[in-house]
């Protein structure tokens, strides 16, 4: 298993991304440690992974306090990989021209202070054990902007920027940090569907059903299709494990050709 004897956080943990990258974890042998807002659908999660034969504590966490953050990860001792996954209560289908100012503020404060907050956390003590891997997770906007996208572009530039910064600034400790950019993947964009780190429901504005977005989304691929969930774990379990172990400071891509470099 790529991932025997490591200890791995994942915020978000509830969501139908971050479900299946811990479920993924502990099928590679991590101990997982879910963290989220919302304890119930931690503790089914947990559920899952114990049945499965894993091994998975639940923390009740907002991504958002570094208090909290920082106690938690105290509470674990020893994080080897860190990874969040929380949403960012994005609005889409609005111009820039009439977008609320809190509607295009929220998911670049989410993603900033929600990744600053952890990634630091954690490499803070990485840097002290002299090892550890750090992932991000964005998507198209992050490079391809286009229009009616809300904050998502400026706020998952940040967050590919940060992840390149943070790794500049660690790797001489022996700490990786890697970003991964990912098409939309309808199973877990239906699920998740505008819902925000604050776990309330935000207006879909941009009139699709899931189904249709993810028809768009495909036709945009060079593949014609969009990522599935298995293909995303498969590469977060890769890049956390030792066989990534040269890798650092880069966004893998795995948006089945919507970008293209």
């Amino acid at each position: 298993m790529l991932l025997a004897n490591k200890n791995a956080v994942v915020y978000g943990a509830g969501g139908a991304m971050g479900r299946a990258v811990a479920r993924a974890f502990a099928e590679d042998g991590a101990t997982v440690h879910l963290a989220g807002r919302t304890a119930a659908p931690l503790e089914a999660v947990a559920a899952e992974i114990t049945a499965a034969g894993g091994t998975a504590h639940v923390g009740v966490v907002d991504a958002l306090d570094e208090a909290a953050v920082d106690d938690h990860l105290d509470e674990i001792g020893h994080v080897d990989i860190s990874f969040n996954l929380i949403s960012h209560g994005d609005v889409h289908g609005v111009p820039l021209l009439d977008i609320e100012i809190e509607d295009f503020v929220r998911p670049i404060h989410t993603a900033v202070v929600g990744n600053f907050t952890t990634m630091r956390s954690a490499a803070r003590r990485m840097v002290k054990q002299q090892s550890g891997v750090i992932l991000t997770l964005t998507s198209p906007p992050a490079k391809l902007v286009g229009p009616l996208m809300g904050g998502t572009a400026v706020a998952e530039s940040a967050i590919e920027t940060f992840t390149r910064c943070l790794a500049a600034e660690i790797g001489l400790h022996g700490v990786r940090v890697l970003g991964l950019r990912s098409e939309g993947i309808p199973g877990a964009w239906a699920e998740d569907w505008h819902t925000n780190v604050f776990d309330t429901p935000v207006e879909a504005t941009d009139g699709l059903d899931p189904e249709g977005h993810a028809n768009v989304l495909a036709e945009r691929t060079m593949l014609q299709r969009t990522p599935t969930l298995a293909e995303m774990t498969s590469v977060a379990v890769f890049l956390a494990s030792d066989r990534a172990a040269a890798m650092t400071g880069t966004i893998t891509n795995m948006t089945c050709g919507s970008v293209p470099d």
